[in-house]
């Protein structure tokens, strides 16, 4: 699939806290996966001073079909001095909500938790009434890092499914779709009181009823908040697109999700984790 449909074509935003954004992660050292997975919401986001962190390096000890991130080559070293250079980028930039992701890293014993935990002590250390969102790999299911994580004083940890079960073994062979709904279910097991999530990408493959199914999956695990969007292939070595799926059908889920008692549902084409991750914070909490 070559040409995009009509609503598809996004409008590139580019203004001073644009450029104001791209010198402060350059000038603090720090990466982004909106940078490393070519996000299409990247001028966007930048342009409101808001980035997504990327811990642990800029390479993945695995090999998703989806994903553009640098893959199964040496990872490098963890940077004792990451979580303090992140935390003041977030000052410098004014946050207030912050996001914090990794590469996986099956070479590590704990999969990086640790340095997901040293990572928000540092950020709520730099910056009062920060609120901190995590969107963590499934760390190989290890009992300890789960517990870690749950426990590391985040708002809202996040784990994404991606795509439907059957598609695992082409588009996340080394992932397992029960390993990942349990881990979302052990965090809440764990820390009822912290906020899960999940996101999926539609048009790999997937019918509309398998799509739902993982919606109703993630639901049985207590999940909280879901976002769906389009996959867009990143380059010619990535998995192919096999649908540009409607803004009428990514309404439709939306629909079905909060109908299944969501508590915040993000659906369209440019949707992608942490796109309005905020918005969606704040509305939660003005209903609570």
């Amino acid at each position: 699939m070559n040409s995009l449909p009509q609503w598809l074509k996004k409008k590139i935003t580019i203004n001073e806290a644009f450029f104001d954004t791209k010198e402060a992660l350059s000038e603090s050292f720090v990466n982004t996966v909106c940078e490393s997975s070519r996000c299409p919401n990247i001028s966007e986001c930048f342009s409101s001073s808001f980035a997504t962190f990327m811990i642990l390096g800029k390479t993945c000890t695995r090999s998703c079909a989806f994903c553009s991130v640098k893959k199964k080559s040496l990872p490098d070293a963890v940077d004792a001095r990451e979580p303090g250079r992140i935390a003041d980028c977030v000052k410098r930039l004014g946050l207030k909500y912050v996001v914090v992701t990794s590469v996986t890293r099956d070479d590590l014993d704990d999969g990086g938790a640790s340095q997901f935990a040293r990572t928000v002590e540092a950020v709520r250390l730099a910056v009062e009434g920060v609120k901190i969102e995590l969107l963590i790999p499934d760390l190989a299911g290890r009992a300890d890092a789960i517990r870690s994580m749950a426990s590391s004083g985040a708002d809202i940890i996040g784990h994404n499914m991606e795509t439907i079960k059957r598609l695992y073994p082409s588009v996340r062979k080394e992932a397992d779709y029960s390993r990942s709904l349990g881990l979302l279910r052990s965090i809440k097991d764990i820390k009822p009181e912290v906020l899960t999530k999940s996101a999926i990408l539609a048009g790999l493959g997937e019918t509309k009823e398998e799509l739902i199914d993982v919606m109703r999956d993630l639901r049985k695990a207590d999940c909280d908040i879901l976002t769906i969007g389009q996959y867009l292939r990143p380059s010619v070595e990535n998995y192919p697109v096999a649908r540009f799926v409607p803004p009428e059908e990514f309404e439709s889920y939306k629909e079905a999700g909060l109908g299944m008692g969501f508590k915040s549902v993000n659906s369209g084409p440019f949707v992608r984790s942490s796109y309005l991750a905020e918005k969606s914070f704040l509305a939660i909490s003005d209903k609570s």
